[in-house]
This record gives C-alpha cells, sequence and structure tokens, in this order.
C-alpha cells in the first residue's frame, strides 16, 4: 500500500507545515507521494527536493520587500502576493530552488487548485520545476478576492482550498491507502461561515462559482475534518497538527511569529518521530 504526505495550506501558517517537513527530512522519512494544497503545495515541494530550511529563510528575506507578499504588492498588481516576482523570480535568483533534486526524487508531487468555472478541484501533478508548472502552484495558491484568477492549461483556477482545503479522500482515491496528514489548525478547529461572502462575491461577479464554493466552503472544510478522524480512527491516517491556534496572519511576515510558528511544528513532529516512522514503515 502507498504511503502519502497529505498539506493544508492557511497562509503562513503553513510555517508549521515548514517545521513539520524540515523535522522529517532530519530523520530521512520518506513517502510514495505528497500532495498540498496552497501553502502546503508552495512549502511543501521543499521536501521533495531536500532543502531544509528554505521556507523559512525566504520568507524571513523577503518580509520587507514590496514586490512579495502584502498590501503593497495588492496596490500595485492586484496580487496579495506578487505574481512575477514570487513565482518566477524568487525560486530562480533570489532563493534557487534544487529543480535538479526535485526531478529526480521518485516521489510523487501532487497540487490541488479550483476550475473557477466549473467550481470543481482541480488534481495536478507537478513532474518538474518550470515556468509552466509554477503557474499550476501559483493557481493553487492564489487566493479568491485579492488575486488575478490564473489561466494555464485551458483553464482558469484560483486556490484549491475553496474545495478541497485537505484532500486526503482524493489522495485514497489516487492509490495513497496510508497517509501522513499535517493539519494548520488545532484538532477543535470549527469553520464557521464567512461573513465577507458578500464582498467576495462582488469582487468575483465575473466568476460565480466563487461566490457559491466560498459560501459552502465552512461546509466542505468541516465534512472533511470529520472524514480525516474517521480515517484516523481505522488506521488510515495519523494526524500532525498544532496543539493552539497559531496566532498569524496568512500574510503576517512578521519574523517573530514565522520562526515561533515553525518553531511549533518542528517540535510537534519531532516529539511524535517514532509514531510517524512506524506509521509509515508499517505494512497492512
Amino acid at each position: 500500500m502507498k504511503t502519502g504526505l497529505v498539506l493544508e495550506g492557511g497562509g503562513l501558517r503553513g510555517m508549521f507545515t515548514s517545521g513539520v517537513i524540515d523535522a522529517m527530512l532530519e530523520e530521512k522519512v520518506t513517502f510514495d507521494g505528497m500532495i498540498g494544497v496552497s501553502a502546503g503545495a508552495l512549502f511543501g515541494c521543499n521536501f521533495k527536493s531536500g532543502q531544509h530550511g528554505r521556507a523559512l529563510r525566504y520568507n524571513i528575506k523577503l518580509r520587507n520587500d514590496p514586490r512579495y507578499m502584502g498590501w503593497r504588492s495588492l496596490l500595485k498588481t492586484g496580487d496579495i502576493v506578487g505574481a512575477d516576482f514570487s513565482y518566477h523570480v524568487v525560486p530562480f535568483d533570489i532563493d534557487p530552488f534544487d529543480g535538479e533534486a526535485f526531478r529526480r526524487n521518485p516521489m510523487e508531487f501532487w497540487l490541488v487548485a479550483t476550475d473557477i468555472i466549473t467550481g470543481e478541484p482541480v488534481y495536478h501533478q507537478m513532474h518538474d520545476f518550470t515556468h509552466h508548472e509554477l503557474e499550476w502552484m501559483r493557481a493553487s495558491a492564489s487566493m479568491p478576492a485579492i488575486s488575478h484568477p490564473v489561466e494555464v492549461d485551458g483553464m482558469v483556477m484560483l486556490d484549491g482550498g475553496m474545495v478541497d482545503a485537505i484532500p486526503l479522500k482524493a489522495f485514497q482515491q489516487m492509490g495513497y491507502g496510508r497517509n501522513v496528514v499535517v493539519l494548520t489548525q488545532p484538532r477543535d478547529f470549527f469553520k464557521k461561515k464567512t461573513k465577507l461572502i458578500w464582498i467576495i462575491k462582488q469582487l468575483t461577479k465575473k466568476y460565480p462559482k466563487v461566490g457559491e464554493v466560498m459560501a459552502r466552503r465552512h461546509e466542505m472544510y468541516n465534512a472533511e475534518l470529520e472524514y480525516i478522524s474517521e480515517q484516523e480512527r481505522l488506521g488510515n491516517a495519523l494526524l500532525i497538527y498544532p496543539s493552539e491556534p497559531l496566532k498569524i496572519g496568512r500574510t503576517e511576515l512578521s519574523e517573530k511569529k514565522m520562526r515561533r510558528v515553525y518553531g511549533q511544528g518542528h517540535d510537534m513532529a519531532s516529539s511524535l518521530m517514532s509514531q510517524i516512522k512506524e506509521f509509515v514503515e508499517s505494512q497492512s
């Protein structure tokens, strides 16, 4: 049975995930495949390339750069995360991504985006680290209303977390029967309906499916929480999650907070390492 790693998104809450995967890199934990959503894909790709500490490093380095992330980028470009700079300059010129190591690693790497014409999830396997493939990654992480839709391979897409925030079931259907699932919210988290849905609908009225899926997003998310808990009880999933709310905003580039959240993830994974190894290595 194939083993998988499932990574939730959450913007800079993903620093928790970065700490988790770095702890697993240190212990040489491997999987047959991984799937990431939004920040889970952005930071998770470093696990496949074996680049310990890279996500924390470049986020700290660029925290004050107006080309990177924040309201200055949104006002200037229409994207809260600078599209060209973040996806096509940073990984090649600022903090180079090891595309060769990514290609050599046999672990499959999947990401999730949302087709905003149909309102359905799209699952894409990245085989390489090219401009085209990075547009898929940008699509997976482009938050609605504060990002331009991304057009790639004939589809118009935004953040995968809109329709499949914790894609455990989808990954199981791809053949990954045993999965470590990394969450960026505490175990008792319960998502409420967004109070800003009317604003989102107004800002995305060219794509009505965006408003529709965002209005139901809390229902989707809470149903997925129930599903992963059931899979945990059945022994098909091992969950890693913060013990308390991470208290960092999606785009909050505070060095102190990023280091703290990263440390929480690293410490949590380290404390569970024997269980992680046993789970991954066990045969059912």
